[in-house]
């Protein structure tokens, strides 16, 4: 079957606009023009548009899921397979916040009993569960099960200041991280000021800290195209300046 752009803007929930611009910048080209000028577009564009918008939902910028795409390697249905599988973690995820919610309904009623720790157990469980998701696979194929394991539990073992401060932390690390860039200076006082925002913040998860390791992940951030999407989805080569920045800090880069 085939559509007009109207047709495949209503179809899909998007603007016609956001369709040309996806044709401007070839990432969503049309089956072909008709001889009225309209762009048309098959089965296959309508699969490659479900396969944009599920990479827009996890939150991938447009340059990032382009090259996805073009990639030789890239395999739909294995694509497919992690879409469920995200989408899935991010069920779980709503479902623990909402059984927080609706005990803290039941404890605001006086029909039941709440610790502290227990209030905050939904949240930190997304913590990890978005840590796993981000970062478990290389993590793990890096360091090891014990090593991840250990981390997790010392998230779930947060107490509630420490979790609010972790959360803190993370905000001005990528503030700073940020006005850093507009430097262009990983060896500056913002970008090293960056960098050991970021080792603090690690240091909530990982169960000792090691120059190392921190230039490790940082490398990594940069290797691996899923990580770097994740940096560079508010601003491009973001995972660059902070892996420069961080080799400068722990010493790995003259």
């Amino acid at each position: 079957m085939e559509y007009t752009i109207q047709k495949l803007g209503q179809l899909a929930g998007i603007s016609t606009r956001t369709l040309r611009y996806y044709d401007e910048i070839d990432l969503l080209k049309p089956a072909r023009v008709n001889s009225s000028g309209y762009r048309i577009y098959g089965q296959a564009e309508v699969n490659r548009l479900q396969q944009i918008l599920f990479y827009r939902e996890l939150g991938v910028n447009l340059e990032s899921i382009k090259d996805i795409l073009t990639s030789p390697s890239f395999d739909e249905m294995q694509a497919l397979r992690d879409h469920r599988e995200k989408l899935i973690e991010k069920r779980v995820q709503l479902d623990q916040l909402i059984a927080n919610v609706d005990k803290t309904i039941a404890l605001t009623e006086g029909r039941t009993t709440m610790g502290d720790q227990e209030k905050f157990a939904g949240f930190k469980q997304k913590l990890i569960d978005d840590n796993e998701r981000k970062y478990g696979q290389e993590i793990r194929a890096k360091y090891g099960d014990e090593v991840v394991d250990k981390s997790n539990a010392q998230v779930k073992g947060m107490s509630q200041a420490a979790y609010e401060e972790v959360t803190r932390l993370e905000k001005e690390f990528f503030a700073t991280l940020h006005a850093a860039m507009k430097t262009n200076d990983p060896a500056g006082e913002l970008a090293q000021k960056a960098a050991y925002l970021h080792r603090q913040w690690l240091s909530y998860f990982w169960p000792s800290y090691t120059k190392e390791a921190h230039a490790g992940v940082a490398q990594m951030y940069v290797d691996d195209p899923r990580f770097t999407a994740y940096y560079d989805k508010q601003q491009p080569d973001t995972a660059v300046f902070l892996r420069d920045a961080v080799l400068i800090y722990t010493g790995a880069k003259a």
